[in-house]
Order: structure tokens, then C-alpha cells, then sequence
């Protein structure tokens, strides 16, 4: 007899179920818990960006976080709990009763009560999560709702460019969020039916389900099908970004085998669903597994069977013809992206005409050659200029300043705190009395003492300048390597710097830092994990606490947005004050058929300027690519925040660089993407490398460089970023490439092309060259086998009116020293190679003659000689200063003797400066 199934109202025996509200109670205790230290650091947060002045950014970014947290846990709770509410009521309704041979599905009962509880507390649990997870997308809904239009339309689908930087990446999020849910919500109603024995299973191959289970699965599997209409609506938009034939974005294969295809699946779906809901009314389950077959089948061979094999039998046989129209449009979107598009093309004649009256017309551009590489600089920094041990010099920046009324290249580098080198490691130490770095070293690239150091233009402790650039606001509280926080205007006298054996101290008067009270003092104590806090007596109501101190954290807070550049620089400013200036770049891996970088994105633009006060921490951000539209919307959703770049005061706007960091990705870009002609970049006939360099302990890519030079056809000298090429697997030079630092033609970039048909010595051919020079092959082996090492220098190649001049600087170091002197200059130039003590040396011994006049007579005389009388009439000036101050010094701290002898010294230096003056 075959079983039969009866359906029941009546409810059954109930078990309870302990610990449901317990669980419940458990769960919003430890959200609160979880919560608790979020507050704190979102408090704390708060009086940090009062304390800036960016309120805008806090409150909008808090907002968004709390709405989409908001959509997305309100939006799950209601899917998730109305289904499991509806499955549990449905369930109670209607169950079967085990008959015949029917076997029971589960042996445990669960009754309402326990029911409501556990739908409840895992309504609770989920929705969480998925308010915390969609609140990390609070970006791609700000983004979302405040898009702005590129301009541009991709040539597949013909939409803005902008729905796939700012509109796509948010509804790939609602999609996944949604189908997580439905599937979520499937699988728990399933669940609920299953524990509620509304569905039975009797042998052989028959289940039964209670009308109200099946109906209910069976419209959540139809939602699903329906959401596959959307997924592949969204594929097809993803299929800008393919890669599967020879360049990035859909080729051939894509594009005649994808579109249609996933057209064709969004149709299916739309059927499977129909299907699906078809089996509610209906008893024939054929109808929908047959799509839902057909449905997988197609998937299956649609998107991985069929364009694999048009890809391997057609396309690639016949690559180059079928593939052509989309090497057009990687060409084109890559150099839009990259704004390669923007970059100027020029022819650049290479003559070897170069005479010495060449080289004075051009004396600028000679006297700004850089002869100190950073890293052997800053070593001799260190040596010279770090005072004690717990100052370091980190970096060492290139810049130009207006000295005596022409323009000169610089080294600054700024003296830092090093907190792991201080001389007594307590909390006292590192958070109040070691609170800043002091000063900056400043010095020219070209100048060398007769010992083969650098000169400086500033020096000393406490800063010491030989010419009008003044630091008068030496402090700096915020900078590159600070520790996470410190308090000011304590008790404790804060260390100002050293003189001699003893300490000068200071107390902070700048308006940086937040101020406190004990409930704030509490929230500190809490947010930097130090009870210490607390218990300090020093630590008044007066008292200030500065954290967020490194330059590119303080900007990121405010723009977490925005890719920084890893090379903050420093400025001085006319007031004497030190400013950093940090680069920001707007990037995105969205733009439809543009090459992407590795851990970068394919779009990139220096779009942000930012200024930060060494003293105060004080951030202001400038817009400077306005025609941005990443930028644009940033705008929108943060109003007042960016300033636009000409409210930018005109002294620092003369310190803009542009990035080394966005022309080495410009240039990496342009080896392949200055071929236009889709045939030829397929071969690649013209790809260019960028040269390489010798380094030590092996070879690297040369990176780009700062100099002042005078452009072919302009008129006057200028900062220029430089960068040369050379052909792929060929080391003569092929190009080179500037982009332009000096207003009004900032962010220019120009490529002079060589003529093909001439040889161009490129940077690794010039070390050849040096290597099998007798002479200096020579003096360096004997330099190597006296106990010292040589290092060589960056070799630097010098666009000179129609020239190219070779510069690379020779230093000598003690095998267990860390002082390198500057020996050698190299200078190469068409056949020539000399090295000599320096570089106005080397240049006479290749074109002959003096390179400057005497002011005297007018004659041609040596640079040396004049920077040599010049060099003794500031050096004893600057040492007269010195003492003199050492002098006061000592007398405002009661040592008659100090003072007597420090003005002792200063009158035999200026007894010394006036015979040295006499006629």
C-alpha cells in the first residue's frame, strides 16, 4: 500500500528552548563592548579635525557611514527576518505527519517560542554584519550619488566613462549584497521548514513538500533567477575591462562572442524564473529544470568553451587584422588616462657644436648641474650636521630658490626627532619633553669645500643662513618620522636644542594641537593605551596633545580618498617658516580600455597640492588638475574643503615640483604608448626603456631628475623634471622627456625625439666609456686599494642648447666610514671624457678657456677663484656669527668666562676678515 501524507492544524507538544533572550542580551552587550572603543576613537577624531579646521570632512564621512551601515543592515533585517517570521508562521500551520513508511526529515522539535528567539538573534547577528560591512562602502555611495561626467563614452557601450568609475563599482556592491541576502535568507527558510518537519522524505525518491514551504522556496528561487538579470547586465558593463587578447579591455573575442551571449543569458533568467514560478500553480517539474539546465549550459559554453575557442582558432591566426580596431581604442584610452595625450612632441637636432661660449651663455643651467646625490648628501648630513644623536636627517629634497637675484637649485633636508635614539627612553622623554625636530640644512648642488663636503646656505643649531633665506620658525613638530603623539605647554619645559654641553628649552606657542580637560585626558588615555596619562601632574588644563604628527597620516585623515606621494618635500617660506608640501593623486582601476599598473589603477591624475605647517600642523588643500572630474566629485561631496590652486599664496606656488612619482608612471606608460599607429605598436617597432644605471651592489632603472635648465626655443631657465629613454634592448638614448615645475607653464610635458639616423650616446654607453678611460680606471683602482671606497654618482644627462652633456660626480669614502667626499667630477661629451677636481675644471679641459668674467676687468677668470674668495669672506662671517651667539648665550646664563672667550675668537675673525680685505 503506497504511503499517503496528511496534513495537521494542530500544533504539537512544545519543548522549550533555554537561553534565547540570554543569547540575545549576549549579542547587544558585545556590539556595545565592540562599540565602546569606536566611540572613543571616533571622539577623539572629532576634536582632531576641530582642531584642523575640517569638520566638513568628519561630519559628511560619519554621515554616509551611518546611512549606508543604516541601508544595508535595515535593508537585511527586513529580507532576513520577514522570510524566516513568514517560514515560521507558515510552518505552524501546516505540517505532515509521518505515515506509512514516511521517514521523518529531522528528529528534533523546535517549538515558537524558541523559534521567534533563534530567528531573532540571528536577524540580529546578520544585520550586523551587514551594516558593517556595507558602511566600509560609504565611499562608493558618495561617489554614486555625486558622479560627474567625463566627457567621454566608451566606444562598446557608448556610456560616460563616468558610470564605471563612480556608478559600477556601487551597484556591483548592491548586487552581491542582494544576492547574499536572497541566498542567505533561502537556505535559513529552508532550515526553518526543515526543523519544522513541513517537508518529508519517503522512499525510494519522493519528497514532499507542505504547499506553503514549497511555495515560499520556490518565489526565493525565482528572486534569484531574476537577480542573474542584473548580474549579467553587469558582466556585460565588466566586459570593459577584459583581458584576454593583446592589450587591456574587449577585443575581437569579447565583442562577437560575449555581448551577445550574456544578452542571451539575461533572457534565460528571466525564463528560469518564469520557470520556477511556473512549478507553484503547476505539478510538472520539467519545465523549470529544463531551463534551469539549459541555463547552466549556456554558461558553461557561452562564456567558457566558445570565446576559448575563437580566441585559439581564429583570432590568433589572423591577431593583428582582427584586432586592430581595438588596438585603436587601447591606444587612445591609455593616453587619455595617463595623460599621455597632453604631452608635446618635439624634434630635438643633436649637433656637436657645443663651444665654450656655449657653456656661458648657459652658465645657469652649469652653476645648477646637481654634483651631490641624495644618499651619499645625506650621509655627510649626517656627519655633519645631526648636532647629536637623537637628530636624524631622513631625506633630502631638491628645490630652487631666488638667492641674490638668480635662481639656484638646492639640497634641503630637515633635521628630525629620532625617538628610538633618545638618550633615555621614558614616556616622560617621548611625549613631553622631546617633542620636535630643529631646523633644516640647506645647501647648492654644485658647490664643494676644498675638503670635498658641501657648503651650506643654511647650517647649525640654532639655524645659521649666509644668505637672505632666513628659518626663524625652526620647530618641527610635524614632519616625516614623529612619534604617534606628544603634549605641549606642559609642566615640563619641552628640549628646544643643544649648545655645548647644555640645553636650551622652550615652551610650544603655536595654535596646533587638542586641548583638554580630564574627560578628555580620559578618552586619550584610553585611545593611546597609557594610564600614564592620567596619573601626570605635568599635564594641566592648559596642556595640548598632538597626534596624527607624520605629514602624509595628517593628510590621508583628511583625504583618505586620495593616493599620496611617498616624498613629502620641505620649503621654507619668505616668513622664515617651515612647510611641507605633499602631492596627491586621483586614481581609479575604471576607466574602460586604458593599460593598468600593478597595484595602482589605470587613470591617474596629480590633482592635490597640500601645504602642512611644520609648526603648527596646520593642512591646506589645493586643487590642481580642476579638470578632473574624480577630483570634481571629491569637490561636491566635500564643499569647502579643496582650495583652488591660484588661492595658493604665489611664494609657495613658486616651490611646486612636479611629481617624480606621476612622470615615472607617465614615462613607464609612454615606452609603448607613443607609438599611435595600432600595426606598429603591435610589434612594438619603436618601443623605448627607460636607461640604465649603474648603482651599488647592482643596476637599476634611472629615475627622473630635477635641474635648471633653458628649453630649446625658450628664453629663459627654468626647474625642470627630466627623465632620458633609450630604445628596448639598445643603450643608445633615444628621447628625453621634462615636464615643466615653473609657473605659467606648470605641468607641461615635452618629448624631444633624437633623429633616428644619428648615434646618441645614452647613459649606460658614457659608463662604458668611463670604465675603459686609462686615466680613470686607474685613479679609481688606486683610490679602491688605498683602503676607500669610490662611489660613483648618478650620471646626469644635460640638455645644453643642442647639446647633451654627461655629468657624474666621483666620491670617496673610508671603508668604515660614513663621511663621502665629492673627489671627481666626470663630465662626457660627443668623444671627449675628462675628470677633473671639479666640474668648471672638467668642462676647460673639454672645450677650453674660463668659463666666467672677472666683474673687475671683465676678462675671463676662474670660477674657482671667485667662489674660492667669496667662499673665505662668508665662511669667516658665518664663523663670527657663530660665536657671537655662543657669547650670549653664555652671558644670559651667568659664564663670564664662556662669554670672554667666545668674543675673544670673534674679534680674531674679524681681525682676520680685515686684513683679508686690505688692498
Amino acid at each position: 500500500m503506497s504511503p499517503t501524507v496528511v496534513f495537521n492544524n494542530q500544533e504539537q507538544p512544545k519543548t522549550p528552548m533555554q537561553g534565547g533572550k540570554g543569547m540575545i542580551i549576549f549579542i547587544i552587550v558585545f556590539i556595545l563592548m565592540l562599540f565602546s572603543w569606536q566611540i572613543i576613537n571616533l571622539v577623539t577624531n572629532w576634536y582632531w579635525f576641530q582642531e584642523v579646521g575640517y569638520q566638513t570632512v568628519f561630519s559628511v564621512s560619519l554621515l554616509a557611514k551611518i546611512k549606508t551601515g543604516l541601508l544595508f543592515g535595515i535593508g537585511f533585517i527586513i529580507i532576513f527576518f520577514g522570510n524566516l517570521y513568514l517560514a515560521g508562521r507558515l510552518s505552524t500551520r501546516t505540517r505532515p505527519l509521518d505515515l506509512g513508511t514516511a521517514i521523518p526529515v529531522t528528529p528534533l522539535e523546535i517549538d515558537q517560542r524558541s523559534l521567534n528567539n533563534l530567528i531573532i538573534s540571528s536577524t540580529l547577528v546578520f544585520g550586523f554584519f551587514s551594516a558593517m560591512q556595507g558602511a566600509a562602502h560609504w565611499a562608493d555611495l558618495l561617489r554614486f550619488t555625486n558622479s560627474t561626467p567625463f566627457g567621454l563614452a566608451d566606444p562598446l557601450l557608448d556610456k560616460d566613462v563616468g558610470f564605471y568609475v563612480f556608478s559600477l563599482p556601487f551597484l556591483l556592491y548592491v548586487y552581491a549584497w542582494t544576492m547574499t541576502v536572497i541566498v542567505i535568507s533561502t537556505v535559513a527558510v529552508g532550515l526553518i521548514y526543515f526543523l519544522r518537519r513541513s517537508f518529508i522524505f519517503i522512499p525510494p525518491k519522493t519528497v514532499y513538500f507542505s504547499p506553503a514551504a514549497k511555495t515560499h522556496l520556490l518565489i526565493l528561487g525565482a528572486i534569484i533567477c531574476f537577480l542573474l538579470i542584473f548580474g549579467y547586465w553587469l558582466d556585460l558593463n565588466e566586459l570593459l575591462f577584459a583581458k584576454r587578447g593583446v592589450v587591456f579591455g574587449p577585443g575581437y573575442t569579447e565583442v562577437t562572442t560575449q555581448v551577445w551571449i550574456l544578452k542571451f543569458l539575461m533572457g534565460l533568467s528571466a525564463l528560469a524564473g518564469i520557470g520556477v514560478l511556473s512549478f507553484i500553480f503547476l505539478k510538472n517539474w520539467r519545465i523549470p529544470v529544463a531551463v534551469l539546465l539549459l541555463l547552466v549550459v549556456v554558461v558553461f559554453l557561452g562564456r567558457g568553451v566558445y570565446p576559448a575557442f575563437v580566441q585559439r582558432f581564429k583570432v590568433i591566426p589572423n591577431e593583428i587584422v582582427l584586432e586592430k580596431p581595438y588596438l585603436e581604442r587601447n591606444i587612445k584610452y591609455t593616453r587619455i588616462a595617463y595623460k599621455l595625450h597632453d604631452i608635446e612632441d618635439r624634434e630635438f637636432p643633436v649637433e656637436d657644436d657645443l663651444t665654450i661660449e656655449g657653456i656661458r651663455r648657459n652658465d645657469p643651467t652649469v652653476k645648477n648641474i646637481r654634483l651631490w646625490d641624495h644618499a651619499p648628501l645625506l650621509w655627510t648630513y649626517g656627519q655633519l650636521q645631526e648636532i647629536r644623536t637623537y637628530y636624524k636627517f631622513t631625506d633630502v629634497d631638491n628645490d630652487r630658490y631666488n638667492i641674490k637675484g638668480e635662481i639656484r637649485q638646492v639640497m634641503l633636508s630637515p633635521r628630525e626627532l629620532s625617538y628610538p635614539s633618545l638618550p633615555a627612553r621614558t614616556w616622560v622623554n617621548e611625549h613631553l619633553i622631546y617633542t620636535h625636530g630643529y631646523g633644516a640644512v640647506m645647501g647648492p648642488v654644485n658647490r664643494i669645500s676644498p675638503e670635498g663636503l658641501p657648503e651650506f646656505f643654511i647650517q647649525d643649531i640654532p639655524p645659521i643662513s649666509s644668505t637672505e633665506i632666513k628659518v626663524t620658525r625652526p620647530e618641527i613638530y610635524y614632519g616625516e618620522t614623529s612619534n604617534d603623539y606628544v603634549f605641549v605647554k606642559t609642566k615640563r619645559p619641552e628640549f628646544d636644542y643643544p649648545v655645548g654641553d647644555q640645553n636650551v628649552y622652550s615652551r610650544y606657542e603655536g595654535k596646533g594641537g587638542v586641548p583638554l580637560s580630564f574627560f578628555r585626558k580620559v578618552l586619550f588615555a584610553a585611545r593611546f593605551g597609557a594610564f600614564t596619562i592620567l596619573l601626570s601632574n605635568d599635564i594641566t588644563s592648559e596642556s595640548k596633545v598632538m597626534y596624527y604628527r607624520t605629514i602624509k597620516e595628517r593628510v590621508s585623515q583628511i583625504a583618505p580618498f586620495i593616493r599620496l606621494d611617498a616624498d613629502p618635500y620641505l620649503v621654507v617660506s619668505k616668513e622664515g617658516r617651515l612647510l611641507w608640501i605633499l602631492d596627491g593623486y586621483t586614481v581609479t582601476e575604471r576607466f574602460p580600455y586604458s593599460e593598468p599598473i600593478p597595484k595602482m589603477g589605470n587613470y591617474i591624475r596629480n590633482a592635490l597640492k597640500a601645504v602642512v605647517d611644520a609648526y603648527d600642523g596646520s593642512v591646506d588643500l589645493y586643487i590642481s588638475d580642476a579638470d578632473d572630474p574624480i577630483m570634481k566629485t571629491y569637490a561636491k561631496i566635500f564643499p569647502g574643503v579643496f582650495k583652488n590652486l591660484d588661492q595658493m599664496p604665489e611664494e609657495i606656488q613658486s616651490h611646486l615640483r612636479y611629481p617624480v612619482g606621476m612622470m615615472s608612471i607617465q614615462a613607464h606608460m609612454y615606452r609603448a604608448y607613443h607609438m599611435e599607429d595600432p600595426q606598429v605598436f603591435y610589434n612594438k617597432e619603436d618601443l623605448w626603456s627607460i636607461p640604465i644605471k649603474s648603482m651599488q651592489g647592482g643596476e637599476g632603472e634611472m629615475e627622473p631628475y630635477y635641474t635648471i635648465m633653458r628649453l630649446p626655443n625658450e628664453k629663459k631657465e627654468e626647474f625642470i623634471l627630466l627623465l632620458p629613454f633609450t630604445p628596448r634592448n639598445k643603450d643608445n638614448m633615444s628621447a628625453w622627456m621634462g615636464a615643466r615645475c615653473d609657473a605659467p607653464n606648470y605641468g607641461k610635458v615635452i618629448v624631444y625625439k633624437f633623429p633616428k639616423k644619428k648615434l646618441i650616446y645614452g647613459p649606460r654607453q658614457i659608463e662604458a666609456r668611463i670604465d675603459q678611460d686609462t686615466e680613470i680606471s686607474q685613479q679609481i683602482s688606486l683610490w679602491n686599494q688605498s683602503g676607500s671606497q669610490v662611489i660613483r654618482g648618478s650620471l646626469l644627462a644635460i640638455p645644453i642648447e643642442r647639446s647633451i652633456l654627461y655629468v657624474e660626480p666621483l666620491y670617496l669614502a673610508a671603508e668604515r666610514g660614513q663621511l663621502p667626499e665629492l673627489k671627481r667630477v666626470i663630465v662626457g661629451y660627443a668623444n671627449t671624457i675628462a675628470m677633473e677636481e671639479n666640474l668648471e675644471l672638467s668642462l676647460q679641459r673639454i672645450f677650453g678657456g674660463a668659463l666666467i668674467k672677472s666683474k673687475e676687468t671683465g676678462k675671463p677668470v676662474s670660477e674657482r677663484a671667485v667662489v674660492e674668495k667669496e667662499k673665505t669672506y662668508r665662511n669667516l662671517a658665518i664663523d663670527a656669527l657663530s660665536h657671537y651667539r655662543k657669547a650670549q648665550e653664555a652671558l644670559r646664563k651667568g659664564n663670564w668666562s664662556g662669554y670672554g672667550e667666545e668674543m675673544k675668537i670673534v674679534e680674531n675673525i674679524l681681525q682676520d676678515l680685515e686684513k683679508k680685505n686690505q688692498p
